[in-house]
């Protein structure tokens, strides 16, 4: 992966329409729950103590979020903690229905993905590259921010560059 912009750029390429973008800040966060869901019904032993795999995750997400940029990890680390939250949440009906939920959750998020993308008329970003699914969540938030009207410069480097002929 690049620097920040680098990898805004290269999701951005993918997601110029707004209602492909639009899809993707509702299936972007019900596939997030949908995986964290599982991994809230196991634990794993970190120094003697078992954290369930859903927050561990999150760290390492969080961290990884948090290298890239500051102000955008930290509202990532907010929102993917609320995410694993909500998944915690749902294990407390039981095992399988936790299961059906995050099977149906997940099937719901990409199909809605899939939708923004035929609007759009193009494929999904992660067909180029895997690593993409995981800047997904990023990008949602730096043009949630430049929505605000944060990050003019940045916003308007990316916008400038996602126009440029490929």
């Amino acid at each position: 992966m690049g620097g920040l912009t680098d990898v805004l750029v290269s999701y951005g390429r993918f997601h110029r329409d707004p209602r492909n973008r639009l899809t993707h800040y509702f299936g972007v966060p019900a596939i997030i729950y949908s995986i964290l869901i599982p991994a809230a019904m196991y634990a794993v032993p970190v120094l003697g103590v078992r954290i369930g795999l859903d927050r561990v995750l999150v760290a390492i997400a969080s961290l990884a979020y948090l290298a890239l940029d500051l102000r955008f990890g930290l509202v990532l680390a907010v929102a993917l903690t609320l995410l694993a939250a909500a998944a915690e949440a749902t294990t407390a009906i039981g095992a399988n229905a936790a299961w059906a939920v995050a099977g149906i959750v997940f099937v719901l998020g990409w199909a809605l993905q899939l939708f923004g993308h035929r609007l759009e008329g193009n494929r999904p970003a992660l067909l180029t590259n895997l690593a993409q699914v995981f800047i997904a969540p990023l990008f949602l938030v730096a043009e949630l921010g430049f929505a605000l009207g944060l990050r003019r410069t940045l916003h308007a480097t990316v916008r400038e560059r996602v126009s440029r002929p490929v």
